[in-house]
């Protein structure tokens, strides 16, 4: 049987999402929960991959069993996974429904707050300057008009094709912070953050309408600005085809 698990996390603990050598990572959590519950060598696969420090709200992974589910499944795999990770649901799926491959979107919420607060220290970023909010509602407007989103992702990024559909693209203020959320069909790595450092720069008015154009057009990643730390960042959802997520387990 195929299962895809529904969690969510506090990233500041981990070095990024995807397994890693000497490295402690969500998912190798999740492999090691799952497999000390179940007793054999489990290994999930992601639908999204967080960088260092970055938290989710929703994020999924499938792995396959022969054998019947632990009928205290939740509960005894968040006994074993640590406090910054918890697993909220199970689907029993299809056999060819795969985690990744088969999201329609994800969603990602970008936290900025303008006066200290400790409570948000290591989920926002503290960022004390004037911001003119209409033109970062300009330049998230202008974001929905392209579609090759090349100057937006790291270097080094072993993708085949630069291309994204940006579906929602908007800030909103709310008293002392500024909020960004973003939904497209596939993110690539940095890109988040290279639209929000860069935006930034725009609001100080430290980058024009047009030169923030010339940037994405330029199509290529020195003309945007990475610095934003990940701690603002949050994976909030992540959307399948209709039914595919109908068979919740009650366990």
């Amino acid at each position: 049987m195929r299962y895809f698990i529904e969690v969510a996390y506090k990233g500041a603990k981990f070095n990024g999402f995807q397994i890693q050598e000497n490295a402690e990572t969500v998912q190798s959590a999740i492999d090691h929960a799952l497999s000390t519950l179940m007793r054999e060598k489990i290994e999930t696969t992601g639908s999204s991959r967080t960088d260092a420090g970055v938290h989710a709200l929703q994020n999924f992974l499938h792995f396959d069993l022969e054998k019947p589910l632990h009928p205290q499944f939740i509960y005894k795999v968040n006994a074993i996974l640590p406090p910054d990770v918890v697993l909220r649901n199970v689907y029993n799926v299809g056999d060819d429904a795969h985690s990744r491959f088969a999201a329609l979107s994800r969603s990602y919420e970008y936290i900025i707050y303008m006066q200290k607060d400790p409570f948000l220290q290591d989920r926002g970023y503290f960022f004390p300057y004037r911001l003119d909010i209409d033109l970062l509602q300009e330049a998230a407007g202008i974001l929905k008009e392209y579609q090759d989103f090349t100057t937006f992702s790291k270097r080094n990024s072993q993708v085949k094709t630069y291309i994204c559909t940006i579906k929602e693209s908007r800030w909103t203020a709310d008293g002392t912070r500024i909020v960004y959320n973003v939904t497209a069909n596939r993110f690539l790595r940095g890109m988040v953050r290279g639209l929000v450092g860069t935006m930034l720069r725009v609001g100080r008015g430290k980058m024009t309408i047009q030169e923030f154009r010339d940037a994405i057009e330029s199509r290529n990643c020195v003309n945007a600005d990475f610095a934003v730390p990940p701690q603002g960042l949050f994976l909030m959802q992540v959307a399948y085809p209709e039914g595919l997520l109908s068979d919740k387990m009650m366990i």
